[in-house]
């Protein structure tokens, strides 16, 4: 039995990218209700108009996780329509894709907001039902880059380097006051979506399908981190032991991961 199965699922993002594709997954896997937050209204339609046929019990908020009140007033039809939920995957999130010069003050904060802040606020408005409860599942998506700096992505790696401290605090914190309460954080090197379209990778860039599964297994199997691939487990220790100008020289010249981003022509947003 999956841990899945019989259980309210709510994931962020859900209308596009790795997000529509856990959700599909997650109703073969036996969840009993599925919430999706998107701001894209129409995608968020869709998605659901095409999971219902599936499932019925598929329900859609339009949400722009930016706004506080916003995420308020979203997790309050939660509570009220669905009694609250038992996995939550804080999957929404940006990328600008420029020089740190070339940003704007509103690229900064829409950057460190989205991706850093949100799930903080998100978690908050559902945690204290979970801790009533003593069980439920926090899933936090970061990134590979929460780990290693990178060019043309100075304040997404900042603000994925938030959620993982953050979310592995979270994790020791529940471990200390509630244990039947989960926390898996995942650290994905590039996925295959129109998010980062145009990047150019030595290292293979994971297909959205094979993310999706690993991220719901990481679930299944109380995994305290997800990495991928798997060279992404290798990073703290390499970067721990290796001089840093080395550890420039091998992920940025070796493996050419500082180039990634040069031909970059992504969306923005997830």
């Amino acid at each position: 039995m999956s841990l899945i199965e019989g259980r309210t699922v709510l994931i962020t993002g859900g209308a596009s990218g790795i997000g529509r594709i856990m959700a599909a997954m997650v109703l073969e896997k036996g969840a009993r209700k599925l919430i999706l937050w998107d701001i894209d209204s129409s995608g968020l339609d869709a998605a659901v108009a095409e999971l219902r046929g599936v499932h019925p019990e598929v329900h859609g908020i339009t949400v722009d996780v930016a706004r506080t009140e916003d995420v308020a007033r979203a997790s309050g039809e939660v509570w009220k329509s669905f009694g609250g939920v038992d996995i939550l995957i804080n999957n929404a999130g940006i990328v600008v894709g420029k020089y740190f010069h070339e940003h704007t003050h509103e690229d900064i904060d829409r950057t460190m907001t989205i991706n850093t802040l949100a799930p903080m606020h998100i978690v908050l408005e559902f945690l204290p039902r979970m801790l009533h409860k003593g069980t439920g599942h926090i899933v936090n998506i970061a990134s590979a880059a929460g780990m290693v700096a990178n060019p043309r992505m100075s304040a997404y790696c900042a603000s994925k380097w938030g959620v993982i401290g953050w979310s592995d605090s979270l994790r020791l914190e529940m471990e200390r006051l509630s244990p039947g309460i989960k926390v898996t954080t995942v650290a994905p090197y590039y996925i295959d979506t129109g998010m980062f379209a145009g990047v150019k990778s030595l290292i293979p860039i994971i297909k959205p399908q094979v993310a999706a599964r690993r991220i719901l297994r990481g679930i299944e199997r109380d995994r305290i981190f997800v990495r991928m691939p798997f060279i992404v487990n290798l990073l703290p220790f390499v970067r721990g032991i290796l001089p840093l100008r080395l550890f420039d020289f091998v992920v940025g010249r070796a493996l050419r991961v500082h180039s990634t981003m040069d031909e970059f022509t992504g969306k923005t947003a997830e």
